[in-house]
């Protein structure tokens, strides 16, 4: 394959990303060709070069000792928030779209008791 440039864009986060695309020399002589790709003309791919980096980063860490350590430690400290969540609470799914409810979100997902976010402290009996 050989190297037929670079392609810039924008995500909707607003992170530049660059691609660089690749083309074969002779798809029609390929025992591969039609099922390899659809399109007319030789096969194009795109190769993200920095995420690769990023992602051989991440699984690196994640395969270390010490990732393999929070790894199976995670969970443990999970379930049991969401379990609690679940069973206790009758939480069954998250609400989506308005600013009022990505705020209850927030407040289910980041108090052990949401029930008494907002309460005074010292009329707790």
């Amino acid at each position: 394959m050989r190297h037929i440039g670079d392609q810039r864009s924008t995500t909707k986060a607003g992170y530049v990303q660059t691609v660089s695309r690749y083309q074969a020399s002779n798809c029609a002589t390929c025992p591969m060709n039609g099922v390899c790709h659809k399109a007319k003309g030789n096969r194009i791919i795109e190769v993200n070069h920095r995420l690769n980096e990023l992602k051989a980063q991440a699984r690196e860490k994640l395969t270390s000792e010490e990732g393999l350590m929070h790894r199976s430690a995670r969970p443990v400290e999970v379930e049991s928030a969401f379990g609690n969540l679940k069973q206790n609470k009758g939480f069954t799914r998250f609400m989506q779209g308005t600013r009022q409810s990505r705020l209850g979100n927030r407040t289910t997902c980041n108090c052990d008791q949401p029930e008494e976010v907002g309460q005074d402290p010292s009329k707790k009996g």
